[in-house]
């Protein structure tokens, strides 16, 4: 039988909008209704980038969710650095959680522009990083972000 997924990114993307400012406690209420609305995939936010996420997939370790995996999200590895010792994809191991989004650049002049770095080795960057995190995590995602 063919399933249809739901990925909620409230508690990331969510957060981006203007005088919205999620607690941890705001973000595990968030998580818990999504679960009871049976949302197979909750992005809990970006462990790399600030404390309140960290302190989130902490949280969450503790609340019993009947339905939903909680997703750690972040980055492919940076240009210049090993897949393992890169800190975002350390930061997203670190979460523990079921599943991982990384996104990496997809439009050309963002990876030559924002990375400076070649098209190989985009590609390079994206590889590495999805295939260390398959190693070490149950599922892993690729946001090709600004595909479209």
């Amino acid at each position: 039988m063919n399933m249809l997924k739901l990925y909620d990114t409230t508690l990331r993307d969510g957060t981006q909008a203007e005088d919205i400012n999620f607690s941890v406690e705001d973000k595990v209420r968030i998580a818990q209704k999504l679960d009871e609305l049976g949302i197979h995939y909750i992005e809990g936010g970006w462990p790399g980038s600030n404390p309140r996420d960290i302190q989130f997939f902490k949280a969450i370790k503790s609340v019993r969710l009947n339905f939903s995996k909680i997703v750690a999200f972040g980055s492919t590895r940076k240009a210049g650095n090993k897949v393992h010792n890169d800190p975002n994809i350390k930061a997203l191991l670190q979460a523990d959680t079921p599943a991982i989004t990384i996104f990496g650049k997809t439009w050309d002049m963002h990876v030559k522009e924002a990375l400076r770095i070649s098209l190989e080795e985009n590609l390079e960057l994206i590889s590495d990083s999805v295939r260390y995190l398959k190693k070490n995590a149950d599922e892993v995602f690729y946001d090709a972000e600004h595909f479209f």
